[in-house]
């Protein structure tokens, strides 16, 4: 009788799954977004929240240097990145000062093409967006003169234009045949 099958293996051995979590871990703290298998994501929820956690016991009055010092080791032990470990301690933490939990929303997304496998994205609840702006406005503020579309020729990439493409003399073709029969 097997007993003890409580952890998700998720078809790996354990120091790979060990090492794909910190990475996970250090992705998710470094951008605030990853997106992932819903597998993985499930299954990297509670060692993200619980380091967030453990970030915000340092923010706590009273602290001892000893307790503050252990606290990011044990958070430096599945972060091996320490400039990410400094922003989780002070970035962070402080934004989930108030909230006891729930540190994490993951988002369901359509499955991946490849092999249908269920994707999700993991990002932090209180994560911070920075707008950006797209290359075409970037392109356009940068030489106004080139944003209009008057005295611009289209390069051409190598490949034939539409109308030299065989597949489409082809329906021309048969469009032409249809409407005079």
């Amino acid at each position: 009788m097997k007993k003890g099958n409580t952890t998700k293996k998720l078809n790996r051995l354990h120091s790979h799954r060990k090492a794909m979590v910190n990475n996970m871990l250090t992705s998710l703290f470094q951008h605030e977004q990853i997106v992932t298998t819903r597998a993985k994501a499930k299954y990297i929820r509670p060692f993200a929240e619980k380091m967030i956690t453990r970030a915000k016991k340092n923010l706590v009055e009273g602290i001892t240097p000893e307790q503050v010092l252990h606290n990011k080791r044990e958070v430096l032990r599945s972060i091996k990145e320490r400039d990410i470990v400094v922003k989780l301690f002070s970035d962070i933490a402080p934004r989930f000062r108030e909230r006891n939990g729930g540190y994490l929303r993951i988002i369901h997304l359509p499955e991946r093409n490849s092999d249908a496998a269920p994707m999700a994205i993991v990002e932090l609840v209180d994560r911070r967006t920075e707008r950006r702006t797209p290359r075409k406005l970037l392109k356009a503020q940068a030489n106004p003169d080139a944003g209009s579309s008057e005295g611009r020729e289209r390069k051409s990439s190598g490949s034939k234009s539409r109308d030299e493409k065989w597949y489409h003399r082809f329906k021309l073709g048969k469009k032409e045949e249809e409407a005079k029969g």
